[in-house]
């Protein structure tokens, strides 16, 4: 882990310095690839830190921190031209190294060395654009093969934007007990929130979780189309800190969905969702989407009103059930991380 005396916190900063630094290092999700075109940067934030993510003609992409400083310009409010960034105050141009290559206002003077953006690692993955904001050494990287696979349909539904902490969130989409309630209305069944008992297995990256039951993933109207007594397998993969893979064993196939969260602060959160399946292929991709936004809208209305807003790491701070078991995982592995009791205070 990199020294605290190593590491700037961001402005602002809502994390502790110790969960900051307990974060940084994994991968996350910062924006759509569509997002990222070759005319305009594009600024988003992670873990409090403003980034500006901008596309060059031969398509790599740059990810650098929303900063210039020349005059502490935002330089996501400016544009691309010939594959550089301009910055939108004094048209400050750096290349696809980052490097400033033009002054408009002095341009045969020499170009101070410092006048460099500090930029990210970068990955485009799954329809998605991901980032670390410290690099200290290799971590492990969400896997959702399947998106690749050609047997697969690809469903990228909007981002879901969540007033709550990531943890909270990620929390909520391991959570198996509360189908019957939250749910009810979209895949839920009322008279069965019998939770049966799940295996855990421990893994390098997060853990996972093995759970068999008797609800169906079908939407209401559609629980027909499942055989009489089929037993309805979930399997919840987790990359920690806040990555969780669903796979849902429906009667002709398989169902991925990603549940990538993104801190942008401590108790703001974009959550991106790619999800692909190898059966009604012929579907409409609408009916996905509409179901999808219908189940995070269910979770959403539910986890912005938590209290404490910040996930409890220390396990005694709430009461748990045997439904729990992958609750009390996550926060143990968290706690593991080195994140603070209340993550985050």
């Amino acid at each position: 882990m990199v020294a605290a005396q190593e590491v700037t916190l961001p402005r602002n900063c809502t994390f502790s310095p110790t969960d900051w630094q307990a974060l940084a290092p994994f991968w996350y999700p910062v924006a759509f690839s569509h997002e990222i075109t070759l005319d305009k940067p594009f600024g988003t934030r992670l873990l409090d830190e403003r980034l500006v993510i901008y596309r060059v003609s031969d398509g790599s992409i740059i990810v650098a921190r929303d900063l210039c400083l020349h005059r502490g310009a935002p330089l996501s409010l400016g544009w691309i031209e010939r594959d550089r960034l301009v910055c939108p105050y004094h048209g400050v141009q750096y290349d696809c190294n980052a490097q400033c290559v033009h002054i408009p206002a002095q341009p045969e003077a020499a170009i101070p060395g410092r006048l460099k953006l500090k930029t990210y690692p970068v990955m485009e993955r799954y329809g998605l654009v991901w980032t670390r904001l410290i690099d200290n050494g290799p971590v492990p990287f969400p896997e959702l093969s399947e998106w690749d696979d050609p047997d697969y349909i690809q469903v990228l539904p909007n981002a879901v934007e969540l007033n709550a902490a990531a943890g909270r969130q990620v929390e909520g989409f391991l959570d198996v007990s509360h189908f019957a309630f939250i749910h009810a209305k979209s895949f839920g069944e009322g008279d069965n929130p019998i939770v049966p008992d799940y295996a855990i297995e421990q893994t390098p990256h997060g853990f996972r979780a093995d759970y068999v039951s008797t609800v169906s993933n079908y939407p209401h109207g559609m629980k027909h189309l499942a055989p009489p007594d089929f037993l309805w397998r979930r399997l919840f993969e987790v990359w920690l800190p806040f990555t969780a893979k669903l796979t849902v064993f429906f009667p002709h196939g398989k169902l991925h969905v990603l549940n990538a969260a993104s801190p942008v602060s401590a108790r703001k959160t974009r959550v991106f969702v790619p999800i692909c399946r190898n059966f009604d292929k012929d579907a409409p991709l609408q009916d996905t989407l509409d179901f999808n936004h219908q189940v995070f809208d269910e979770d959403k209305a539910i986890v912005e009103e938590q209290w404490p807003e910040d996930l409890p790491i220390n396990l005694a701070d709430e009461v748990h059930i045997a439904g729990d078991k992958s609750s009390i995982t996550f926060r143990k592995r968290l706690a593991a991380l080195g994140l603070g009791r209340s993550y985050t205070t």
